[in-house]
C-alpha cells in the first residue's frame, strides 16, 4: 500500500507533544473528583466517564490508533484526509465537515475550528499538528469535505469495520476521546487539551485522566521518570 506524504508517523506525534512532561498528576486527580467502582462486570460512576455502564472503553487505544490509520491510508484521498484530521485535532466530525482553506494557517502549523457547541456565540480555537497534516489540508481539492455528516459518520464507521474496531470506541467521537487520552498520556498539560477540544470547563477534560489498562500504565511512568 503506496504511503501518502501526509501519513503522520509517532516520530512527528512526538515533537508536536514531547518535551518536558510537566503535567501534575495531583491537579488532575483534585479535578477529577469522581469515584469509579467495579461490581459484577459493570461501571458504577458519579459523573462524566470514559467507559460505558458495562464497562467498554470509549476511546481508541493505541493499537487501535494504528490500525485506523492504516486502514485510513487504504481509503480514497478525501476520506482518509477526513478521518486523520479527525484523528489528529480531536475535532467534532461537525467541526472538521465545517473546514474551510482559511482554516488552515500554515505559518502557525495548525488548523483553526470553530466551537459549533457554542452556538450563540462565534468562538475560534487553535489545534496545532504536525506540518504533514497541514500541507495535505492545505493542498486538497476544494472544498475540504464535500460530505453531509451522514456520509462522512458512514465513512467513519467503514474505516472503522475494516480496521476490525468495534464497540463504542468505533465512532468519530471516539476518535476525539482517543486524542485526548493520547495526549494525556505523552504528559500535555490538562489546560492545553482543554484549550484544544474546545471544553467550556477544565472538569470536563479531567474526565481523559480516567484512562485505564496500558494507557493508566503509560501516565504512571511519568512518576517514575
Amino acid at each position: 500500500m503506496k504511503q501518502r506524504a501526509f501519513f503522520l508517523h509517532r516520530t512527528e506525534w512526538g515533537r508536536l507533544f514531547g518535551g518536558k512532561r510537566q503535567t501534575n498528576l495531583n491537579e488532575s486527580k483534585s479535578i477529577l473528583g469522581e469515584v469509579t467502582a467495579r461490581t459484577k462486570g459493570h461501571i458504577l460512576m458519579s459523573g462524566p466517564s470514559l467507559l460505558t455502564s458495562t464497562g467498554h472503553r470509549k476511546y481508541l487505544n493505541a493499537v487501535e490508533r494504528d490500525r485506523f490509520t492504516a486502514a485510513a491510508h487504504a481509503q480514497p484521498d478525501k476520506a482518509c484526509l477526513l478521518c486523520l484530521t479527525l484523528l489528529w485535532t480531536g475535532g467534532r466530525l461537525s467541526e472538521v465537515l465545517a473546514l474551510k482553506p482559511e482554516h488552515i494557517s500554515r505559518d502557525e502549523g495548525a488548523v483553526i475550528f470553530r466551537t459549533l457547541k457554542k452556538r450563540d456565540q462565534i468562538v475560534f480555537r487553535q489545534v496545532p499538528v504536525p506540518r504533514s497534516l497541514i500541507t495535505a489540508l492545505s493542498e486538497g481539492k476544494k472544498p475540504l469535505f464535500p460530505w453531509q455528516r451522514t456520509q462522512a459518520w458512514t465513512i467513519v464507521k467503514s474505516v472503522m469495520q475494516d480496521a476490525c474496531i468495534s464497540g463504542p470506541q468505533a465512532t468519530a467521537r471516539g476518535l476525539r476521546h482517543s486524542f485526548a487520552v493520547h495526549a494525556v498520556t505523552r504528559g500535555v498539560p490538562l489546560h492545553l487539551i482543554q484549550r484544544w477540544l474546545g471544553h467550556s470547563r477544565l472538569e470536563t477534560t479531567a474526565i481523559y485522566s480516567q484512562a485505564l489498562g496500558p494507557e493508566e500504565r503509560q501516565i504512571a511512568e511519568r512518576m517514575w521518570d
